[in-house]
């Protein structure tokens, strides 16, 4: 079976050599997103919660793309720069997914690309 990529087009293409979405049998695996605008413009500078809904809204963005949804993902990967922030993302997390519950890990990094104090990565399924 073929794997299919697209990148999204309510965001700004791949900075690097990679795909905003990859399918394969029925699962779309998501790349890492950061607080970056549609635009392309890094929100590292805002405050914490300012970057979290930045980086769910490109999931979502990247989600349907894929042709899947927030009750569709199967796994989630959340780096955090401060893990002090853990509980606001959880709260903002919670509030973006609703009843679907993931299995999910969060990893406290030393740093992370232009700066930015999160990115998410995700695993969904398709259909």
């Amino acid at each position: 079976m073929t794997v299919t990529t697209a990148d999204c087009p309510q965001l700004t293409p791949p900075g690097g050599h990679y795909s905003h979405v990859a399918v394969h049998h029925g699962v779309a695996y998501l790349s890492g997103q950061l607080p970056l605008t549609p635009e392309g413009t890094p929100l590292a500078g805002e405050p914490f919660e300012v970057q979290v809904r930045q980086v769910l809204d490109n999931l979502d963005a990247c989600l349907a793309t894929a042709g899947s949804s927030r009750e569709q993902l199967l796994s989630v990967a959340v780096y955090v720069t401060d893990i002090g922030d853990w509980p606001s993302f959880d709260r903002l997390y919670g509030a973006w997914l609703g009843t679907a519950r993931p299995a999910r890990v969060v990893a406290g990094v030393q740093e992370l690309h232009y700066g930015s104090a999160v990115e998410v990565q995700a695993i969904a399924a398709v259909g």
